[in-house]
């Protein structure tokens, strides 16, 4: 059986489509942003479409791009997990993102919570080891939900802790909060979820460790990074 377009019903091309969605997303620009850079491109749209756009094909385009990173990531991001959480405005009230990344800094698990409690380490932790399997070592700060939650999943031994050891994960924090403040922060708990998870995958997709590559290796692995976002969702 075919599978179908995702775009069968849209007049605009596919092509416009991911450039609209992986500009807003990976970018930090606010829509009204990308409406005048795709203008400058000769794209008359407006920026409400750029809203629709990627909130009906953002998390189709993450969930490919997991869905293809998913085995890997279970085979490579054992050896260890950096766990953090930031707080974040949602409607005038505090929220708090939990998020952890692997060892190269791959985001593997973003979700959102109501307070910051062992209830809320242990949904995370549970997310994240149902996905990615059960980590060597598991960095935290020294939130004592952390290790509560860790000793009801019987992994008290697994974690570590320390002043400098967490910094993957609070570095990794930096390029949400930029686009945090270009979306002028969220209104409902619900957006602010979806785009965590959307944001997460495709920073995992075009993250080449820039600094750690040569400027050939890095230009090759940048081309092939975006030559796979421009066939995502083609059938």
């Amino acid at each position: 059986m075919t599978k179908r377009s995702p775009f069968r019903y849209f007049k605009t091309s596919p092509e416009i489509i991911r450039l609209a969605v992986m500009m807003f997303v990976r970018f930090p620009l606010s829509l009204r942003n990308v409406e005048d850079l795709l203008h400058e491109r000769g794209i008359e749209i407006s920026h409400e479409t750029v809203r629709y756009w990627w909130n009906r094909f953002g998390p189709m385009f993450a969930s490919e791009i997991r869905r293809k990173r998913v085995q890997q990531l279970r085979a490579f991001s054992k050896s260890k997990w950096h766990v953090d959480e930031v707080f974040v405005k949602v409607n005038g009230k505090r929220h708090y993102l939990w998020r952890a990344v692997d060892y190269e800094g791959e985001v593997l698990e973003a979700i959102v919570t109501k307070r910051r409690n062992k209830q809320a380490a242990l949904k995370f932790l549970r997310k994240l080891m149902k996905r990615h399997g059960k980590a060597e070592n598991v960095v935290t700060d020294r939130f004592a939900s952390y290790r509560a939650a860790l000793r009801e999943l019987g992994a008290t031994e697994k974690q570590r802790t320390g002043r400098w050891l967490n910094n993957r994960d609070e570095n990794s924090h930096l390029p949400f909060r930029r686009r945090e403040r270009a979306m002028l922060r969220f209104r409902r708990m619900r957006s602010l979820q979806k785009f965590a998870s959307v944001h997460s995958s495709v920073y995992n997709h075009f993250n080449q460790e820039r600094s750690l590559a040569s400027r050939d290796t890095f230009k090759l692995t940048r081309a092939a990074a975006l030559s796979e976002w421009r066939q995502l969702c083609s059938g």
